[in-house]
């Protein structure tokens, strides 16, 4: 059986492959700070690059879509791509929040970052691991609070009026190029405090 066949399979021979490199390069210990920093990383490649695809390729492809005339529309990426991007989506960003929290917490940054080093003694770069920390949770709030609900009436997951729908679609619209835009301070902020500055 060819593990390239399905998309589980796929995951599994990427993780053996990691792990199997891992041991080869590295010491066989379990480093448990650079699991998480591992999978942290990795869901946050599934929750941003999801993002970067709605905003990207989606909404302008659904937008040319809607605009042409007897074409095909965009009645199949709404029924069949955009729910499963949305599922890969939301739990990419729980999965990125709790795996960077972990690791917040297990380096003793927890409290200190999300009071942005403003405690005696903070730690040294608790205020640019912080800002990234605080832009992520803004980001994770407007997954679950604002786009997914508004999906749901966009994609007829619920019940909704047209009224409803267009005021949906522009909310989800909105939150998610919001995310877009904070994105990027987040992702240099994050980069930057692996590499001991913001701007290298």
């Amino acid at each position: 059986m060819n593990p390239l066949n399905t998309i589980n399979g796929t995951i599994i021979a990427g993780v053996v492959l990691a792990v199997v490199i891992g041991l080869v390069t590295f010491d066989t210990r379990l480093n448990e700070i650079s699991l998480l920093v591992w999978l942290h990383v990795a869901a946050g490649v599934v929750w941003i690059g999801m993002l970067y695809y709605f905003n990207f390729v989606q909404v302008p492809a659904l937008a040319a879509a809607a605009k042409d005339q007897g074409g095909p529309g965009g009645a199949g990426i709404s029924k069949y791509v955009a729910p499963r991007a949305l599922l890969w989506f939301r739990w990419g960003a729980v999965a990125t929040w709790i795996t960077g929290a972990l690791i917040l917490e297990r380096t003793n940054l927890f409290v200190d970052a999300f009071t942005l080093g403003l405690r005696a003694n903070a730690a040294g770069n608790a205020l640019l691991i912080g800002v990234g920390a605080w832009l992520g949770t803004i980001m994770l709030f407007n997954v679950w609070v604002l786009i997914w609900p508004n999906q749901k009436k966009v994609l007829g997951l619920v019940e909704a009026t047209a009224d409803q729908i267009a005021k949906a679609r522009r909310v989800a619209f909105l939150a998610s190029r919001t995310n877009t835009v904070l994105s990027i301070p987040m992702l240099m902020s994050m980069v930057g405090y692996g590499h001991g500055a913001f701007i290298i």
